[in-house]
């Protein structure tokens, strides 16, 4: 009886005025978020319903696209080599963001563990290094990339300028792995030396498999950046179409297309695709971070 009863509560329904009042309650309670989301929401519900439209309705006033045309974006495939600008895309933020991650966490481990002479003067360097706007450092960069041609390579032209100097550290990477390494209780490290663990094992085996929520945040934030980036690629290989990123052939292709909004919307929907999958995949690392930092303090 007790069972029954119990099954009985459970599967109880709610009166149409109690259900009520509770989704007003909650509207109330989230109506700024509600609102938040709207204005967040309403330019990418924009872009889908224009990318989905025929050229006459993209011109004319209506919002709901009739007849739904999905073939605006096999018709972008075929307009511009977006197949090669993926690629290209691909390979500069992948190759950069491995060189940020296999430069900046070596450092890091260096500034929040070691004691060494000059580690606070160091670290003063990658502080301003973080501070220092990158336009200053642009000019003598190209310069040198330019005059810099072993065995008659010309690097100009070619992503290696943008891909190449993510090997070399980031600053603001070594200041957030450096901070995060801090947290982690030095009684591990001490008992992996005890152990007979060199620094180099104990950065291996230890430090990066405890600090693996920010190792991909950092590896999150380059990718996006790199991902993103459009004025270091349209400087270094603006000349040379069949090394264009994503950023730079959206930008040509809406130029040629500017008239027609739906190809151009298709076009950004593209581009925009491998970001929302990443950000949507890239959730529970941010929620395993938050969690694993909450318990290490």
């Amino acid at each position: 009886m007790t069972a029954v009863a119990a099954t009985t509560i459970v599967r109880r329904t709610l009166p149409r005025a109690v259900r009520r009042r509770k989704l007003l309650v909650a509207v109330a309670d989230h109506s700024l978020l509600i609102v938040a989301a709207i204005v967040f929401l309403a330019p990418f519900v924009f872009i889908t319903f224009t990318a989905l439209m025929t050229h006459d309705q993209a011109l004319s006033s209506r919002i709901w696209p009739h007849p739904f045309r999905w073939s605006n974006f096999v018709d972008v495939f075929r307009q511009a080599p977006v197949w090669r600008w993926y690629l290209n895309t691909l390979w500069y933020s992948g190759l950069a963001t491995l060189g940020v991650l296999v430069s900046s966490v070596p450092v890091a481990y260096a500034l929040a563990r070691l004691r060494w002479r000059g580690r606070e003067a160091a670290f003063m360097v990658v502080l301003i290094a973080l501070m220092l706007p990158p336009q200053v450092s642009v000019v003598p960069l190209y310069a040198a990339w330019s005059k810099w041609q072993p065995f008659g390579f010309h690097f100009v032209g070619t992503l290696w300028p943008v891909i190449v100097p993510n090997w070399l550290g980031d600053a603001f990477s070594i200041f957030l792995l450096r901070q995060f390494f801090l947290t982690i209780p030095e009684e591990y490290l001490d008992a992996a030396r005890v152990d007979g663990c060199s620094e180099l094992r104990i950065l291996t085996s230890v430090v990066v498999r405890l600090a693996k929520p920010a190792i991909a945040a950092v590896a999150l934030f380059s990718f996006l950046y790199t991902f993103n980036d459009f004025f270091l690629p349209l400087l270094y290989v603006g000349e040379n179409p069949h090394h264009w990123v994503l950023s730079i052939g959206l930008s040509e292709f809406r130029s040629l297309h500017q008239v027609q909004w739906n190809l151009t919307m298709a076009a950004t929907l593209l581009v925009m695709a491998p970001v929302i999958v990443v950000f949507f995949l890239a959730q529970r690392v941010f929620v395993e971070g938050v969690t694993l930092t909450g318990v290490k303090g």
